[in-house]
């Protein structure tokens, strides 16, 4: 026993350089992890208060905190092993390896994922707007992870992939304040144009919801076929587009009756030669 112990003693004198090393790298990653996972908290907690401050979708907010959090925990363990001495190189090969695999098995999805990231950071709508994207128009609901989840006019719910909202044109309607109603009114040949002109836009001026300033549009466009084709474009409050565009395609209706000017009908003169 005494020489056991006399060869532990001549050991650890021996190699007292080496365990103060070991124990100041030891502790050294403890400080690491310990620093480090309140680091990470941190930063997520600071990424979700930015994301929640723009009003954005909570999964969202959620989804990449966690993801900012876990990235950078991922970082601090692999920084603490390579300060004890182990060797971190093949583990990030592993990792990286493993992650191409994964990104080619889940390309579809991260393609998803990456247009949300974007439609997050340009944001060219929220919820709310009544836009056209991928060729179905409808109400915003929210913009999840993956795909954007819409709500059309006659209250069917639409879920578009956001690498295919990202990815086309992107129509929005209700962004701005103003819109302007496009109508294109046709008239009789036999119509007096300077008359029509008049009566289309005493009865555009007059609608309440239709803005004064910029002023409605009423001109002449195209000598069509079987009409003289005006078209009428008042600006309109964004909300009030609709009401305003059923209802000015009624008086417009009534008030060129009511002038005797006739809206005709699709009309073709055909010519017969008599064969002898």
């Amino acid at each position: 026993m005494d020489e056991i112990l006399k060869e532990s003693g001549s050991w650890l004198q021996n190699n007292q350089g080496l365990l103060i090393e070991y124990g100041v790298n030891i502790a050294a990653a403890i400080l690491i992890l310990f620093f480090g996972f309140i680091a990470a908290k941190m930063v997520a907690g600071g990424v979700s208060k930015v994301m929640s401050k723009k009003n954005l979708d909570k999964t969202i907010v959620d989804f990449v905190a966690g993801l900012v959090r876990y990235g950078i925990i991922a970082f601090v363990i692999i920084a603490a092993l390579g300060r004890v001495g182990v060797q971190t190189a093949s583990f990030v090969a592993i990792i990286g390896a493993a992650g191409l695999a994964i990104g080619l098995a889940l390309q579809g999805s991260l393609s998803n994922f990456a247009s949300g990231v974007l439609l997050i950071l340009f944001r060219p709508f929220k919820a709310g707007d009544y836009v056209e994207i991928a060729g179905t128009a409808g109400s915003v609901d929210s913009i999840q992870i993956f795909s954007t989840v819409l709500t059309t006019p006659d209250n069917k719910v639409v879920v578009v992939p956001n690498s295919a909202v990202f990815g086309g044109n992107i129509v929005n309607y209700s962004r701005l304040p103003t819109r302007r109603v496009d109508m294109v009114i046709g008239v009789s040949y036999k119509a007096d144009l300077k008359q029509t002109q008049d009566v289309l836009r005493k009865i555009v001026t007059a609608h309440e919801k239709v803005l004064k300033d910029p002023a409605p549009t009423i001109e002449v466009v195209a000598l069509a076929d079987s009409s003289v084709n005006f078209v009428v474009r008042p600006w309109v409050k964004t909300p009030d587009y609709w009401a305003v565009y059923f209802d000015l395609n009624k008086q417009i209706k009534m008030g060129l009756d009511e002038a005797g000017i006739e809206i005709p009908f699709p009309q073709m003169d055909v010519h017969l030669n008599k064969v002898a």
